[in-house]
């Protein structure tokens, strides 16, 4: 997800204002790639940088936040992506210093397409929030929330284009069990979905739109009459209530998140 911000912020902004750091070497070699200057230790961006995102896995977290705290002060913003973060949790991390805000970002805002939920955290100021907005804009839709409500984020649009993968995937096998060619089963597919997407987001309301299409007796209401059947509906909302119980056990207070 790093590669993904990084690489969406690149096409946009003057490379001059991005840095970024990793310890992989293949990853400051990708940065590089794109004319962006990468470090191998978090504490030399961190005294670079008025704004720094954090994106790195939970496990890493704290350790990466206790390597940056004698450089953050309250001049600084530092915006994380790890799931299952609390604000309060970074903002002890750090020593009670920086201002902080939160967001959830998904994989298509690697071609602009993606959401984002955010969030503002201790200290962060109004305009640091405006910023936040102005910077991912430009990645996708970003949507404000709580932040009692970013587990839900998380499990919804952050692990959302996992499960639409899969259930395209699953179709298109579906389309080649029925004869047609893979490619072919694709296009069609991926087509009817994004046309789909689309309407729904001009205002047809899902439940709607699938009544215009499932004629009575027909093909469709065969189809969906077979997917009722099987509990489909009822699995994707506990597959998303199950992943934000996950992200909410990573957000635990008794978790050493280190491990």
């Amino acid at each position: 997800m790093g590669r993904a911000i990084l690489q969406g912020l690149s096409s946009f902004y003057p490379k001059e204002y991005l840095l970024s750091c990793d310890l992989l070497e293949e990853s400051r070699k990708f940065s590089e790639s794109l004319g962006v200057r990468s470090f191998k230790e978090a504490k030399n961006l961190a005294e670079r940088v008025d704004f720094l995102i954090l994106a790195v896995k939970p496990k890493e977290a704290l350790g990466v936040l206790g390597e940056i705290s004698e450089k953050m002060d309250n001049s600084k913003v530092l915006l994380s992506i790890v799931a299952g973060l609390p604000t309060q949790k970074i903002s002890q991390a750090l020593g009670e210093n920086g201002r902080i805000l939160r967001a959830m970002p998904n994989l298509p805002l690697l071609i602009g397409e993606g959401a984002i939920g955010l969030c503002r955290g201790p200290r962060a100021e109004e305009e640091d929030l405006a910023f936040a907005k102005s910077l991912f804009s430009n990645l996708g839709e970003v949507v404000e929330v709580r932040e009692s409500l970013m587990d839900a984020v998380t499990a919804l649009s952050g692990s959302g284009p996992a499960y639409f993968a899969l259930f395209i995937e699953a179709m298109i096998d579906g389309g080649v069990r029925m004869g047609l060619s893979r490619e072919e089963a694709l296009k069609l597919c991926v087509k009817t979905a994004l046309g789909t997407a689309k309407m729904i987001l001009q205002g047809v309301h899902p439940a709607l739109l699938k009544e215009e299409v499932m004629s009575p007796g027909g093909t469709t209401a065969e189809g969906i009459y077979i997917l009722e059947l099987k509990g489909v509906r009822g699995a994707i909302m506990e597959a998303l209530f199950k992943a934000m119980l996950k992200a909410m056990e990573l957000s635990d207070e008794g978790k050493d998140l280190r491990r």
